[in-house]
């Protein structure tokens, strides 16, 4: 079978190749699955057009898929074939750390994901095996999937789910306040919807002149009440106008990892406000952080979800409250993933599905 895979140790950055690879084997404890859509990410987009030269294979790459159960081992009784299901993504973890006994596995040390970590197959392929490793330590490692959601909804989940625990569970948001997001990516546009659900009053996106060719007009679909375009505006005084005042954001939502929105979030959020950190950047901030203490800013850390993460996200997407086909500009064959890449590139695509068509 075909499949799009990055070959390198885990830290290196780039060489993806449309290559041939074996079907999985599904042993005694594995689940094997036919992907039926699987989502381009922004950390797939990380080692597009970068060439490492190496030809150590690394891993099947993809880890936003979904798909249906068409082998089981013979040690696996909670799953059965022709079931409907979305992976979180886990392959490996330890189980003894304090982030596995929380039920935190994705921020487990050793965690290993499917579609990113070394070795492992995702979803940018045939077939992709749920490894029963995993499956004996975190129960939930898969969803079934709910009638009224499709897969390539489901697909988007992970995504969903981040911004929920990001939001719903790690800041205080209360309803009626004022909420800043930055990044008007999927997580962006996620967050978006769960500060609507959650009472937001004004939900302020801001961007840059990029995304005001596709994402600034989605934004405002999905319940961004305004959009500041960080090209052209003062970001922070616009902010402020926007939601009443120097004392009205309580809360900022870093989905871009820039160090220019840790900056203007910091500057802009109220005495006693929060600033949630989704995305990462990889440079030195290079400017004070005193703010933090003279506000009492709360700054949080924030990264993947857990079971009641996923819980909660799939009964609002199955009851409608959170949309995904807005966000899905782009639908195409596995063989065209190079096209999709380079819409996601150039902006011109928010989420892209990738569907199975190399038999």
């Amino acid at each position: 079978m075909k499949a799009l895979a990055k070959f390198g140790r885990p830290a290196d950055f780039g060489s993806y190749r449309f290559i041939d690879v074996p079907e999985p084997v599904c042993e005694d404890d594995d689940i094997i699955i036919e992907v039926k859509a699987a989502a381009i990410c922004g950390a797939d987009m990380k080692h597009y057009g970068v060439e490492n030269g190496s030809d150590e294979f690394g891993s099947v790459r993809g880890h936003e898929f979904s798909g249906e159960i068409i082998q089981v081992g013979k040690n696996v009784t909670d799953w059965k074939t022709g079931q409907r299901i979305v992976s979180d993504n886990s392959g490996h973890v330890c189980g003894i750390c304090p982030a596995c006994e929380s039920g935190d596995f994705l921020l487990c040390p050793e965690k290993v994901n499917l579609g990113l970590g070394y070795g492992t197959y995702g979803g940018f392929t045939k077939y992709c095996k749920i490894p029963g490793e995993i499956i004996k330590i975190h129960k939930h490692a898969i969803w079934e999937i709910p009638e009224g959601i499709d897969y390539e909804e489901a697909a988007v989940l992970d995504p969903i789910c981040n911004a929920y625990k990001a939001i719903a569970q790690r800041s205080s948001l209360l309803p009626g306040q004022n909420v800043v997001i930055f990044g008007t990516g999927p997580l962006g546009l996620f967050s978006v919807q769960i500060a609507k659900i959650m009472g937001a009053v004004n939900i302020i996106m801001v961007g840059l002149e990029d995304d005001t060719k596709v994402r600034f007009g989605v934004a405002r679909e999905l319940g961004a009440t305004e959009v500041v375009n960080g090209s052209k505006e003062d970001v922070v005084a616009r902010c402020q106008e926007l939601c009443g005042g120097r004392d009205s954001i309580g809360l900022a939502v870093d989905c871009a990892g820039a160090n220019i929105a840790l900056k203007q979030a910091i500057e802009m959020v109220r005495t006693n406000g929060e600033i949630v950190r989704i995305g990462m950047g990889f440079q030195p901030v290079g400017f004070s952080i005193n703010d933090i203490s003279m506000k009492a800013i709360s700054i949080i850390g924030h990264m993947a979800y857990d079971s009641t993460s996923w819980r909660n996200a799939i009964a609002l997407l199955k009851a409608g409250k959170i949309k995904v086909k807005p966000m899905i500009t782009h639908r195409m064959g596995l063989s065209e993933w190079d096209r999709g890449f380079q819409l996601m590139a150039n902006k011109e695509a928010i989420k892209v599905i990738l569907t199975y068509d190399c038999d």
